[in-house]
């Protein structure tokens, strides 16, 4: 396994490269369902890391379970209209929270943080 400081290191250095990566999605591609649905993913991919980078020593089973929950959590925060409101005031916090429910960003948020969820514990197996 990992030492605690190098997958915070890992993971902090992957969160970087993953918001560059939302951010080329965002900015650099046409608006449209196939780059929603990457931006969706790269998003529950940061949440992922988020939780890796905080608690280092947590199984991956349980960062998914913790990370696909955020995510759920704050897609059912849109329903409030808060996000939307906040966003008008300072659109970059569309950027975090989002703006309008849609139920397909959880499905793209699940299915993104089991798959590297995944990826993270048979990466820790091959590292061990």
């Amino acid at each position: 396994m990992l030492s605690s400081p190098r997958r915070r290191l890992i993971a902090a250095g992957l969160a970087v490269v993953t918001v560059l990566a939302g951010l080329a999605v965002r900015f650099a591609l046409p608006s449209g369902e196939a780059s929603d649905v990457a931006g969706d993913a790269l998003y529950a991919v940061l949440i992922y890391l988020a939780v890796v980078f905080l608690v280092p020593r947590v199984r991956p089973a349980a960062v998914a379970a913790i990370a696909g929950s955020l995510c759920v959590a704050i897609e059912l925060f849109q329903l409030t209209g808060l996000p939307h409101a906040w966003a008008s005031g300072f659109p970059p916090i569309a950027l975090v929270l989002g703006t309008g429910f849609d139920v397909r960003d959880i499905v793209v948020y699940v299915v993104a943080v089991a798959v590297v969820g995944l990826i993270d514990r048979f990466s820790r197996r091959t590292t061990t």
